[in-house]
């Protein structure tokens, strides 16, 4: 077996030179955009584990498993650090979405590692040093950033070679220059004008309504039913209609010595043990430093005090202040609500952020799903308005082709593609491509996901196709709706659901192998596929908006086809009559039956 230097990421800086053998960690160690300086190394690339998606499946349900056990361990060791007695529901609102993303990125890291330790042979690796860029989150938004990041990643992998295994590590000095992160996707100037003026409205508005806030006012913060929607709705409740932004999280700087604990528990093996050493190196600096600071932040909002009820739709994840108050609310009775706000929700087999949000709510808003186990899930309808615009008197001629892409290292787990399985999932569009006949790819246009991610996309499409259509992800999707002959959806999120329920004759394909459906969906998408709307291969989908594209009307127009859209949007995406009656009576009798269980809990 020839030996091999071990690379865990893409930067270049801790690759060998002189044609020294190489074992690449993963796919994600080789940008596109660097093709020309790994294809012609004498390398290999690791097997991604996570390839065995029943492997999969069970290290997620095991995750979920060790996630409580971590949160109870780290719930109590917070009270302890910070001389308060709060619940384990607290602790799940403000830290518990981080510590699940955190645990599940780390055991991916562990597991590549520990693959590559067993199977191979393995000369050594390179560990850089010296870095000056901060590698501890600030908050989750700051998490959520760095663990796309090579910097950071490779950080972690350093962590486990020189701890966890017995391979060689050589450390080697940089500066920062040499751990770039990607560029970002930048707004257009068009973009930026437009939130600058509403930011400014909206500010008019709240300075003159904040001061007649009440109490006992119900809490709305980004719900995604609009601003015209949240204003009818707090009139309907007899309240001024307050308007609340994100505000911003104070940055703050890392004390290492409030992180010389550690998070003490059972382990049942040397993964477990790794991720307790490494929770108090990583856990967001609001979270410990600047913990204090974040209550006194949220206890400065003008929200009231103690709302008869909390409704978000968005908030619960990213809005570290909103955070800190929701989970003081809450523990003195206020029920909290949260809605639906995309896809895949009640239709993927496995989601964490919908068991976190499941969790932690008093009331769930749904599309129209439901299930045995969450009583609480009320199926509404579809809250977020869409942004489709109706069809002007053109004749709509083009097939658009909405693609996704997820980040080169895997993140929160959900049943979808994860890292590298994306390079699979953009062969399949390749082949769907290249069976449409030269009338349907002239009308094509391939919209791609927003943000690159580094697999540089657009680059990858220019050498399949070269000269096919491509919308960086900055067209309006409504205005691509309605330009739309047909729409072709190619992942289990919110795309496919807004043009069903819009009445825009759609084509839906993805690898059933990487969007693995819960057995309750199965059903209606077998209904999908049964009149040609959804497909489990690119040939399958390419072939019938071949068959259909001369006359599309008559095929989504068929009683079979409507029937069809008609139960899954019912099931998935719900247009309800009468949408704010329902929502304010499913809200009154959340507060009801709120105080009615407080009033039992008060009698006992």
């Amino acid at each position: 077996m020839v030996s091999r230097c071990l690379v865990t990421t893409a930067l270049e800086a801790t690759w060998p030179q002189d044609d020294v053998p190489v074992l690449f960690l993963g796919q994600w160690c080789r940008l596109h955009a660097r093709k020309a300086s790994w294809s012609t190394m004498d390398a290999k690339v690791m097997p991604y584990h996570w390839d065995d998606r029943e492997k999969l499946y069970s290290d997620y349900q095991y995750l979920q498993n060790f996630y409580e056990r971590l949160l109870h361990d780290l719930s109590q060791r917070l009270n302890e650090i910070h001389g308060v007695d709060h619940s384990l529901r607290y602790w799940r609102i403000l830290v518990g979405l981080w510590l699940g993303y955190f645990t599940q990125v780390l055991f991916d890291r562990w597991t590549c590692v520990q693959q590559a330790a067993k199977e191979s042979d393995i000369l050594h690796t390179t560990v850089l040093t010296g870095q000056l860029k901060e590698l501890v989150p600030n908050d989750i938004n700051d998490f959520n950033r760095l663990f796309h990041d090579d910097t950071w990643n490779h950080h972690i992998y350093a962590k486990i070679l020189k701890n966890h295994t017995k391979i060689r590590c050589t450390e080697k000095s940089i500066n920062n220059d040499e751990s770039k992160e990607l560029p970002s996707t930048l707004s257009s100037t068009q973009s930026v004008l437009q939130g600058f003026i509403k930011r400014i409205v909206l500010q008019i508005y709240k300075s003159l309504s904040s001061s007649l806030v009440r109490s006992r006012d119900a809490l709305f913060v980004t719900t995604y039913m609009g601003h015209l929607n949240d204003i009818l709705l707090q009139l309907k409740l007899r309240q001024i209609p307050q308007i609340y932004r994100a505000a911003k999280t104070i940055p703050q700087s890392i004390d290492n010595k409030r992180r010389t604990w550690s998070l003490e528990g059972e382990s049942h093996s040397m993964f477990e043990t790794f991720v307790r050493d490494m929770v108090p190196k990583q856990i967001p600096m609001l979270y410990l430093e600047g913990y204090k600071a974040l209550v006194k932040q949220s206890e400065s909002q003008d929200w009231p005090e103690q709302p008869k009820i909390i409704w978000t739709s968005n908030a619960f994840s990213s809005d570290e202040v909103f955070k800190a108050a929701i989970a003081k609310m809450t523990s003195t009775g206020t029920p909290l609500i949260i809605g639906q706000h995309g896809g895949h929700y009640g239709i993927g087999r496995w989601n964490f952020q919908e068991e976190h949000e499941l969790a932690i709510s008093d009331c769930y808003f749904s599309w129209g799903w439901t299930d045995q186990i969450h009583r609480h899930i009320k199926p509404i309808g579809k809250i977020k308005p869409s942004s489709f615009s109706k069809r002007g008197h053109k004749t709509p001629y083009r097939a658009t082709l909405v693609t996704a892409a997820l980040q080169r290292y895997s993140g929160p787990m959900i049943s979808s593609f994860m890292s590298t399985q994306y390079l699979d999932y953009l062969q399949d569009l390749f082949v769907f491509v290249e069976h449409l006949p030269s009338a349907v790819r002239q009308n094509l246009i391939v919209r791609l996901f927003p943000q690159d991610e580094g697999w540089s996309q657009a680059a990858r499409w220019r050498e399949n196709f070269r000269d096919i259509e491509l919308d960086s992800g900055r067209l309006d999707i409504g205005k691509l709706m309605a330009e739309s002959k047909i729409y072709i959806s190619t992942y289990n999120a919110t795309t496919y659901l807004e043009s069903l329920s819009m009445g825009v004759p759609t084509v839906m394909f993805w690898n059933p192998n990487h969007w693995e459906l819960r057995n309750t969906a199965i059903p209606y998408f077998e209904e999908l596929k049964a009149v040609g709307i959804f497909h489990e291969s690119p040939e399958s989908a390419a072939r019938h908006c071949a068959a259909i594209w001369d006359d599309v009307d008559s095929w989504w127009n068929q009683v079979a086809v409507q029937s069809c859209i008609q139960k899954f949007c019912h099931q998935y995406a719900r247009r309800p009559l009468n949408f704010l009656n329902k929502v304010e009576a499913n809200i009154k009798d959340t507060i009801l039956e709120n105080q009615k269980n407080n009033s039992e809990i008060f009698l006992c």
